[in-house]
């Protein structure tokens, strides 16, 4: 076990040196690693202050409630209504069709209920501040039926432990991540699957924190299209009828983009990419358009199986000035989830990072009718005779994996 980790501690080593000392692209590689590092510092210094913000705002909110507590409250029937009223949508799955009364801190409560929330909201409301009692007047119900009061079916929120929130309170963030860390620390003195463990426990939390995103977008385990989300916009000097035509002709891409190697239609809608992975490497996917709008929008997704899932929606825009807005919204799911994707923005070969530079030449083959890719000059001439493009001709209207602003 001790020469297997050091081997694969050793190829990775190797790996990192490889790339950071290569003769030609080393510096540039090194120059990247110190600015995301200085940025990255800054980010924290951030957090550590609104943490720490969160943390006063917390401890007073608490004193305030305690103060609150031992006070006697002298509540309106009026106000004390509207904190029940206010109550309700967290406990009931229809909380419209419940009907609430006040008069000397008596809480009366009436209208259909199911039978399964009944306990759960006499409970809530008897602990709200200022309650006395509560007068059970809710018919219950098994089952919706043909209850006028109980039909559709609404999500019930329901209280939930900061802990299970898809987002977390600065100062919770803050308290998680030393637990994290000190977790972490103490699965690394045990020896043995325990110490492992407590180890994969304490780096789950800590990268939790960190990012503030759920562990299955972390890691890409069942986040399907939508670990990592970025969103774009560029203003180009061009009437949205010449950008939108000069976009629709993806098989161009890989002459200006940086890490489209290639595009080939498929038919249908469906067209084969190309990309540059990790380490130079090759990633091959399909993708088909879910929504096309001349002039307007296009959007995309990719097929199921895909290497690097994808979906997304651009959007051509007119702006003050007579030009082009392009508002860009896309999420993928790239290998190891938005982790990888942070080990990629941290070296420069991320998506967002490439996304920068593929739109300013974009807009600089558009304006100037040129830029330079690849290492040499690509002119708007040279892609003039545009290949077959998109079929104007075949109906795409809609997709369910459409993100939407």
């Amino acid at each position: 076990m001790a020469l297997r980790n050091n081997l694969v501690g050793g190829i990775v080593l190797g790996a990192g040196l490889m790339y950071l000392l290569d003769p030609e692209r080393g510096r540039r590689r090194r120059a990247m690693v110190r600015d995301q590092m200085v940025s990255s510092w800054g980010d924290l210094d951030d957090a550590v202050d609104t943490a720490a913000r969160d943390l006063k705002n917390r401890a007073r909110g608490v004193v305030a409630e305690t103060r609150s507590r031992l006070t006697p409250d002298r509540v309106t029937d009026e106000v004390l209504k509207e904190r029940v009223r206010a109550l309700i949508g967290r406990v009931v799955s229809h909380p419209h069709a419940i009907g609430v009364e006040s008069k000397d801190k008596y809480i009366t409560l009436s209208g259909p209920i199911l039978a399964d929330e009944e306990p759960t909201l006499i409970s809530a409301v008897k602990g709200v501040r200022g309650v006395e009692g509560v007068v059970n007047h809710l018919e219950v119900h098994e089952e919706p039926g043909n209850v006028p009061g109980l039909q559709g079916s609404p999500k019930k929120p329901g209280p939930r432990v900061e802990v299970m929130q898809e987002n977390w309170a600065p100062a919770f963030r803050f308290l998680m991540g030393i637990g994290g860390g000190l977790t972490t620390v103490y699965g690394l003195r045990i020896r043995g699957p325990i110490g492992s463990l407590v180890t994969l426990a304490g780096l789950g939390t800590l990268a939790r924190s960190i990012t503030n995103m759920r562990l299955s977008r972390l890691t890409g385990i069942g986040a399907g299209r939508r670990a990592v989300e970025v969103q774009k916009m560029i203003n180009v000097n061009a009437p949205v009828e010449e950008v939108f035509e000069f976009w629709t002709h993806f098989e161009n891409f890989p002459r200006f983009m940086s890490g489209v190697k290639q595009v080939r239609r498929l038919g249908d809608n469906r067209w084969y990419w190309v990309i540059e992975g990790p380490a130079g490497s090759d990633v091959g996917f399909e993708a088909e358009t879910t929504q096309f709008i001349e002039n307007e929008r296009i959007a995309w997704k990719t097929v199921d199986g895909a290497t690097v899932a994808s979906s997304g929606v651009v959007k051509f825009l007119p702006n003050e000035k007579g030009g082009t807005r392009i508002d860009i919204h896309m999420s993928y799911n790239p290998p190891g989830g938005a982790i990888g994707d942070v080990l990629g923005r941290f070296f420069g070969v991320d998506a967002r990072s490439r996304l920068n530079e593929d739109l300013l030449r974009f807009k600089s083959l558009i304006e100037e009718g040129k830029t330079s890719a690849h290492g040499e000059e690509v002119t708007r001439e040279e892609l003039g005779a545009f290949p077959a493009g998109f079929d104007h001709s075949e109906d795409v209207t809609g997709g369910d994996d459409l993100i939407q602003h």
